[in-house]
C-alpha cells in the first residue's frame, strides 16, 4: 500500500516550489508598479476598449500609445494589448466620450477600420471599493470556513486542528492562483479584475470541499480501526478518498479545457485562473491539508527547531 504520508514533506517541497516564483513575481510587479498585483479597472478605475478590426494586421502598440500620448495620456497610463491579428484591448485612465471618439478617429486613419466590441468605465471610487469588498469577502470567507469545520468535526479530538490545516491548504491554493496571474501579468499583461475575484472564491469553495472528503473518511475510520496509529488510518483514508477526488476534479478541468480552447477571448483568462486553481485544490487537499494533521499530532515543527537549536548550542560549545 502506497504510504503518501510517509512523503509528506516532499510534497510541501513541492508545494514551496510552486509558490515560490509566483511570490518573486508579485515582488517584481510590486517594484514597478507600487502595488502587489496588476489590477484591472474594475478596482482601479479606468476606460477599457475592445476594438475589432476589419483587415488582420500586425500591430505597434508603441503607436497606438502615441495616439493616446496625444491627449495628455503617459505611457504608464495607456495599456495595449494585441488579442489575435485583428483585436486590440485598450485600458486607460478614464476619457469622456468626446476624447474616445477623437481617438477612434486617429485609430482609424492609422489601423483602418474597426467595430467597438466592448467599452467600459469604472470611476476610482467605484473602483476602490469594489477592491476593498473583495478583500473582505475573501476574509469573511476563510473564517467562516474555519468555524464551519470546527464544528462540523467537534465530535473528533482537537476539531480546531482540522479548520486550520483546511484553512492552511486554502492559503495554499490562493497563492498558488495569485502567484500564477502575477506571473502571466508580467509576461503577458494579465491583470486582475472582478472575473477573477470570482475564480478565486470558486477555487476556495473547490479546495474546502474536496479537503471535507478526506477529514471526513479521516473521522470514520479513526472510530473504525481504533488499533492502527494516527498516521496509519489518515493515509488509508487519503488512498480511499483518491480517485474520487481525482475524478470529481477531471470532469471539472475537461469543460474548463473545452473553454480555454473554443471559449471567447474574455472568460478565457477566467477559465484557465480555474484550471490552475482546481489542479491546486486537489493537490492541497490529498497531500497537504491531512498530512499536516499528523505533522501538528506530532508536535514535528516543535520538534524541529528544538533540534536545530541542540545542533546550535553543540557547534557553540
Amino acid at each position: 500500500m502506497p504510504n503518501i504520508v510517509g512523503k509528506r514533506y516532499l510534497y510541501f517541497a513541492i508545494s514551496l516550489l510552486v509558490i515560490l516564483p509566483g511570490l518573486i513575481a508579485i515582488g517584481i510587479t510590486w517594484v514597478q508598479t507600487g502595488q502587489p498585483f496588476r489590477l484591472a479597472i474594475d478596482f482601479t478605475g479606468g476606460t477599457l476598449l475592445e476594438l475589432k478590426f476589419d483587415q488582420p494586421q500586425q500591430f505597434q502598440t508603441d503607436d497606438v500609445v502615441r495616439i493616446f500620448n496625444q491627449f495628455g495620456l503617459s505611457a504608464n497610463e495607456v495599456s495595449v494589448q494585441p488579442s489575435g491579428t485583428d483585436t486590440l484591448i485598450i485600458r486607460t485612465k478614464t476619457i469622456d466620450t468626446d476624447t474616445k471618439l477623437e481617438i477612434y478617429q486617429l485609430l482609424r486613419a492609422r489601423f483602418g477600420n474597426f467595430i467597438e466590441q466592448r467599452a467600459e468605465s469604472v470611476g476610482p471610487v467605484v473602483g476602490t471599493e469594489v477592491a476593498q469588498r473583495a478583500a473582505i469577502a475573501v476574509l469573511l470567507a476563510t473564517i467562516a470556513i474555519l468555524l464551519y469545520i470546527t464544528w462540523a468535526f467537534r465530535r473528533v479530538p482537537r476539531p480546531f486542528r482540522y479548520g486550520m490545516c483546511a484553512i492552511i491548504a486554502l492559503i495554499h491554493d490562493i497563492l498558488v492562483v495569485v502567484g500564477f496571474v502575477s506571473i502571466l501579468g508580467l509576461f503577458l499583461g494579465w491583470e486582475m479584475d472582478a472575473l477573477f475575484l470570482t475564480a478565486l472564491l470558486t477555487v476556495m469553495g473547490f479546495s474546502v470541499h474536496d479537503t471535507i472528503v478526506v477529514f471526513d473518511r479521516i473521522r470514520e475510520n479513526m472510530t473504525r480501526w481504533r488499533g492502527l496509529s494516527f498516521e496509519e488510518v489518515i493515509n488509508h483514508s487519503i488512498l480511499q478518498t483518491l480517485d474520487r477526488s481525482i475524478n470529481t476534479v477531471l470532469t471539472t478541468l475537461f469543460v474548463l479545457s473545452a473553454l480555454i480552447l473554443f471559449g471567447g477571448i474574455t472568460i478565457r483568462q477566467f477559465a484557465i485562473t480555474l484550471f490552475i486553481g482546481l489542479l491546486s485544490g486537489m493537490y492541497s487537499s490529498i497531500f497537504n491539508a491531512a498530512p499536516l494533521l499528523i505533522v501538528w499530532e506530532n508536535d514535528e515543527i516543535r520538534k524541529f527547531f528544538r533540534r536545530v537549536t541542540g545542533k546550535q548550542k553543540i557547534a557553540t560549545a
